[in-house]
Parts: C-alpha cells; sequence; structure tokens
C-alpha cells in the first residue's frame, strides 16, 4: 500500500515575465522619456497641489496625456490623484503640468494651510455670547 501524495501549502512560484515585444500592448522603456520631453523648468509642485482645467476640451494639438489630464481636471484634483489615475510618476506629470500651466490650459492652485491654531479666548467668548442668544 502506497501513502497519499501530500498537497503543497504554497504553490510553485510561478515564471518571470518575459520581455516584451514591440506591439504586444504593454508600455515601452522609453515611453517616460516622451511623455516627459527634455529637461527644463518645472513649476513649483505638491503632491497636494489641486489642478483645475481652464477650457472644457482639450486643443487637437494636444498630446494623448495632456488630452486624458485636462478631461480629469474638469473637477480639481490634486497632482497625487492625477498621477494614479494616469499611472504616471510624478516627475512625469511634473512635466505635462508644467507645459498645460505654461500654455495657461490648467489652474494649479496649493492648499490652503492653516497658519495658527485660534486663540482658545476668541472661542469661549463667541461660545458663550452663543449661549446667551
Amino acid at each position: 500500500m502506497t501513502p497519499p501524495q501530500r498537497q503543497r501549502r504554497n504553490p510553485a512560484p510561478e515564471p518571470a515575465p518575459q520581455p516584451s515585444q514591440e506591439g504586444e500592448g504593454k508600455p515601452n522603456p522609453e515611453r517616460m522619456y516622451v511623455v516627459a520631453g527634455p529637461d527644463g523648468e518645472r513649476a513649483e509642485l505638491d503632491l497636494v497641489t489641486l489642478i483645475v482645467a481652464r477650457a472644457a476640451d482639450p486643443p487637437p494639438s494636444a498630446t494623448p496625456e495632456q488630452a486624458a489630464l485636462l478631461r480629469l481636471c474638469a473637477a480639481p484634483l490634486s497632482v497625487a490623484e492625477l498621477s494614479a489615475y494616469l499611472s504616471l510618476p510624478f516627475s512625469a506629470m511634473g512635466t505635462l503640468l508644467t507645459e498645460l500651466l505654461t500654455a495657461e490650459l490648467v489652474h494649479a492652485r496649493s492648499p490652503i494651510v492653516r497658519q495658527a491654531v485660534p486663540d482658545r479666548s476668541l472661542l469661549e467668548a463667541v461660545m458663550n455670547g452663543l449661549q446667551r442668544l
């Protein structure tokens, strides 16, 4: 009589992916350079900077990435959200946004930062005034 075969708890690792052939629909390694273009001046952007498109439709001269970015920016979105939606790194997103800001197709707004905590005595005076009403 032979003993039953034991099942492995961890399945065998999958084979490593093969290098993609051009035209398979997978991204090409040079793609980020093409998207980002040459190095130059870049706008001061944070991950939380809000971007809003100024025009409803992208111009015909816009690249596919720029057109997608303009369509997404109909409502204010942060640079981090745009980067995630378009699957582009922050460096490429910064270059794209700089080009769009230069062409005045988008508007960038820094987040509002609280400068200081409100004075406690002021808050107490407002609360006491409201309680007297």
